[in-house]
């Protein structure tokens, strides 16, 4: 990969990777520096990197940063033996976005993962798979079962209200 090129890739997907994780992680400061450790990565093997395969290295990179975040949160809470407790307000509003966001929140981490790469950012299955380290059924099955979730949590006349 060429200098020029690496340019382009930061200019087409930086925008793209920082939504997934933001969407995963909710953080900005943490979500830009994943998207930021990504293309430090891209760079330092950007010999061995194709031009083509660039969008898949830099969100399989971003996907797995992200996950190694996460696990390592988590152990350092289990650790100091805090306890999260997470509010649950109840919110009346008709704003089918707002609700589908809130419906995607509750998703479990790897349904919600795949959900966005699949229906947010448009990869393919196999694309999904590769990024995920897991097989084309299993994504099928993730996808479909995150999609069940969220009909029948839309679908719900008490969250429409």
């Amino acid at each position: 990969m060429t200098v020029n090129e690496y340019n382009k890739s930061v200019e087409a997907y930086s925008d793209h990777i920082y939504r997934f994780i933001l969407k995963n992680i909710k953080n900005e400061n943490t979500a830009q520096d994943i998207v930021q450790d990504s293309f430090e990565k891209l760079w330092i093997n950007r010999k061995a990197v194709y031009f083509i395969k660039v969008k898949s290295y830099l969100f399989t990179t971003a996907y797995r940063t992200m996950i190694d975040i996460i696990r390592k949160q988590k152990r350092v809470s289990l650790t100091d033996d805090q306890t999260i407790f997470e509010s649950h307000e109840e919110n009346s509003f008709s704003d089918i976005q707002e609700i589908l966001h809130e419906a995607v929140e509750k998703l479990p981490e790897i349904q919600r993962s795949v959900i966005l790469l699949r229906d947010y950012e448009g990869y393919s299955y196999r694309e999904i798979a590769d990024i995920t380290n897991l097989n084309e059924s299993q994504v099928k099955v993730y996808i479909y079962r995150a999609r069940v979730y969220l009909k029948n949590y839309i679908g719900k006349i008490e969250n429409l209200v």
